[in-house]
């Protein structure tokens, strides 16, 4: 749904948020037959699917005993969400006016009325603030390990990541895989992550633990070269590192409410205990975004549950609610939402494929294709990626073939990623005759590719 008619309907429950806990609220208000439309956000406090589309390995969810990959479990809800009757909108919420009944909910397509709202926005990552931060953001210093640590600059190089928590301990162990060696900078004297998470840090040898130590500073000419730490041993004192990796808390997504709803000192929605009502009548609040605590995707979902049956109640108490008419009991089966292409080789090829992966399918449009080449480049773990690529996908059949896609996995093409400078995922280049025209890092508006390809087509 690209285009809202200002107005047109009343909505019976507006979910605004993707990660665990707004998926699951649309699960069960769907099957409550109330057709709840739910705002996946999109580039405004994070991507669509939250924290966990950012996350390798989730061992911790329960009925995956092997552990699931985060954007894979992401996936699962969106699914089963769309599959009992959910609609989605991809995009962000600007404000809501709650001062009016129906709700009236402000986002970039449009404006949506609503009689009930669920806030899922959860939170977004912190940054440290340190001298020359924004300098070498993206050039060696980034908030998500998980996307961005397979690219070429970061091989065999040491890097330090910044926390002591589950996050920062998971994405310590995670880039081993590809440093030489991963300095973990904790301010305190202890790890906080979980006991089992703690083991594998401590049990890793490529991995140094810095006690109570504070990075000042980072040092580089177009690339980060070094950090400046302070610790109760030394002051001013270097580490040579090619990556700053931060992990180091959230701050939750709750600007776009304007102080409308009730909050605490430090941004979270109040809520009684166990409860997922807030401060005015009508409008629910569920995972990180009001827990400042706990912040796991299992107590987010449960929340999630939670404000979805108090949703359903309270609109059946005050006679709103209008619920659909199923015309088969039981939905049809859901579909994969996501389908991993194989590599293109010389076999496979297809000059006048839409979408194609891999560097020989690159070399070949690259040098004698006549359209314009919109290549993604990104790592099988990049939550970013995972959402982008559906939307380039669809801007490239909007366009009617016009232009082509490629997708070039950094993992398995590290000469190609290298030589074309890519130091974070997803990244999207787009070349005419051999020409790089333009380049995005992060995930992007359809619009913004669209209108650019638009330029180029002749």
């Amino acid at each position: 749904m690209d285009k809202l008619e200002v107005n047109s309907t009343i909505e019976n429950l507006v979910i605004i948020g993707s990660g665990p806990a707004g998926y699951t609220a649309a699960i069960y208000a769907s099957r409550a037959n109330l057709q709840p439309l739910l705002v996946t956000g999109f580039s405004s406090g994070g991507i669509p699917g939250g924290q966990l589309m950012t996350t390798t390995f989730v061992e911790n969810y329960p009925g995956f005993p092997d552990g699931v990959m985060g954007p894979e479990l992401m996936d699962l809800m969106k699914a089963q969400a769309i599959r009992w009757g959910t609609k989605l909108i991809e995009s962000d919420v600007s404000s809501i006016d709650v001062k009016k009944r129906p709700f009236e909910i402000k986002t970039l397509e449009g404006e949506i009325k609503a009689n009930s709202i669920i806030i899922a926005t959860g939170a977004s990552a912190n940054r440290l603030g340190i001298k020359n931060e924004e300098l070498f953001w993206s050039k060696g210093i980034s908030a998500c390990a998980i996307c961005d640590g397979a690219t070429p600059q970061f091989r065999d190089a040491e890097l330090a990541v910044v926390g002591g928590g589950d996050s920062a301990c998971e994405e310590a162990v995670y880039l081993t895989k590809y440093g030489s060696k991963v300095h973990l900078i904790v301010r305190s004297n202890k790890l906080k992550a979980s006991a089992a998470m703690a083991d594998r840090v401590l049990a890793n040898s490529k991995i140094t633990i810095h006690w109570n130590t504070s990075v000042t500073e980072a040092i580089g000419n177009d690339w980060l070269e070094k950090i400046r730490v302070d610790s109760h041993n030394s002051k001013n004192k270097e580490i040579e590192v090619k990556g700053l990796f931060y992990a180091i808390g959230h701050t939750p997504n709750t600007s776009f409410l304007d102080n409308q709803i009730s909050i605490d000192e430090k941004g979270y929605i109040k809520c009684n205990p166990g409860r997922p009502e807030t401060s005015l009548e009508g409008i629910f609040a569920a995972g990180d975004v009001a827990d400042s605590e706990w912040r796991q995707g299992v107590t987010a979902a449960g929340s999630g549950c939670m404000a979805a049956l108090a949703a359903e109640r309270w609109l059946t108490e005050k006679d709103l609610s209008i619920t659909i008419k199923r015309e088969q009991p039981e939905p049809e089966k859901s579909e994969s939402l996501t389908e991993e292409e194989e590599e293109t080789n010389e076999e496979t090829f297809d000059f006048n494929s839409q979408w194609q992966k891999g560097s020989y399918a690159l070399r070949k449009l690259y040098h004698e294709s006549s359209k314009p080449i919109l290549v993604i480049f990104s790592s099988p773990s990049c939550g970013p990626c995972h959402v982008l690529k559906p939307q380039l996908k669809r801007v490239i059949n909007e366009l009617n073939g016009e232009v082509q896609g490629i997708e070039i996995d950094i993992d398995k093409d590290q000469d190609i990623a290298k030589q074309a400078g890519i130091n974070g995922t997803p990244t999207v280049q787009l070349f005419k005759d051999k020409l790089l025209k333009r380049e995005w890092k992060g995930v992007k508006q359809r619009s913004e590719f669209k209108d650019a390809i638009k330029t180029l087509i002749k």
